[in-house]
């Protein structure tokens, strides 16, 4: 029987079918390294490069420098979501979750595992566990033993996709937010619901045109702040309390707790920066038509790497060293 041989491709039609791939490519989901040196990047082609912050950031830094050191086929379908622990990064995809060293990030995975669920969009890590929380399509949270890689329970309530997760640190308990509309409090150590708020019912937050869904989602001690298809908006969790409506009429894809601000984005290219009054700080516009993850590099081992990083709707990663300017994009 002879060898298969694949097909060579004509140089300039690789180079046409790559730029279209740029074109329509959105990264769904960032991870810093544990060093804060690097930052992987996740895209809808399954692919997953990792830049360099320390090239890129380097007085001598080159256009070079802001391309990926390496870039492989992690998935068959997107890259919703990464974390990384102190030794791996951890991806996944349609129904898939898989381990890569950091130190050795083409190395076959020391373990992966598969999970029937039509899509895992958010990952979770519970360092006083050792475990990994999933989320995604089937509507329930999956606990994953990272020692074994074996998952011990599912937490079930939510009636629809579930697309974010937020860890309580002081106290053993998750949140979560889906299409139903609802936000979930889970006890991780009965693995119960404690708490439910259906933020749509709130006619304050209500933007029934947007739909009920809950995109995106952040907690500080006792208090959340959460949005999509509702406004963005912040809750006191012990009164289940709504305490500051932001006026921002596109839906929120992502948002975090930062010092004394709230970082928020979504639809349109800017990061918002908001006062926990509801006052509008600042708008500061990237490369990218829409954004869907925002990642704070706060390592304390390579504070010169400190940045924040942005993207959503094209092949680019925004890099602001300060929050008042995009200084820099990485590029697949």
């Amino acid at each position: 029987m002879e060898r298969a041989v694949p097909l060579a491709v004509p140089l300039g039609q690789a180079e046409v079918f790559q730029a279209l791939q740029r074109l329509h490519m959105t990264i769904f989901s960032q991870s810093v390294s544990p060093c804060g040196k690097f930052l992987a990047a996740g895209n809808n082609y399954g692919q997953i490069a990792v830049f360099s912050l320390s090239a890129a950031l380097s007085s001598e830094a080159k256009e070079e420098s802001k391309k990926p050191v390496v870039t492989f086929q992690a998935h068959d379908g997107p890259v919703y979501s990464m974390v990384s622990t102190d030794r791996h990064l951890l991806s996944a995809g349609d129904g898939e979750v898989k381990a890569w060293l950091w130190v050795e990030m083409l190395k076959k995975p020391p373990y992966r595992t598969s999970l029937e669920v039509p899509e895992i969009n958010a990952l979770l890590l519970i360092p006083k566990e050792n475990s990994l929380l999933l989320a995604g399509g089937d509507c329930q949270l999956h606990v994953m033993d990272l020692e074994t890689g074996t998952f011990t329970r599912a937490l079930r309530g939510h009636t629809d996709y579930i697309h974010c997760l937020a860890l309580r640190e002081r106290s053993p308990e998750v949140l979560s937010g889906g299409e139903d509309g609802a936000v979930r409090l889970w006890d991780l150590r009965n693995s119960k619901e404690v708490q439910t708020i259906e933020v749509y019912k709130h006619e304050e937050c209500s933007r029934p045109h947007n739909g009920r869904w809950i995109g995106c989602l952040a907690t500080d001690s006792d208090w959340m702040v959460c949005g999509g298809g509702p406004a963005l908006t912040l809750w006191h969790l012990r009164s289940s309390t709504p305490t500051t409506i932001f006026p921002m009429r596109a839906p929120q894809k992502h948002v975090t707790f930062y010092q004394d601000l709230i970082l928020s984005a979504g639809q349109g290219c800017c990061v918002n920066q908001w006062q926990l009054s509801g006052e509008l700080k600042a708008q500061v516009p990237g490369s990218s038509p829409g954004l869907l993850s925002l990642s704070l590099n706060q390592q304390p081992t390579a504070p010169e790497c400190k940045v924040l990083t942005a993207a959503g709707n094209s092949c680019r990663v925004d890099v602001f060293t300060n929050l008042g300017y995009r200084a820099f994009s990485l590029s697949f």
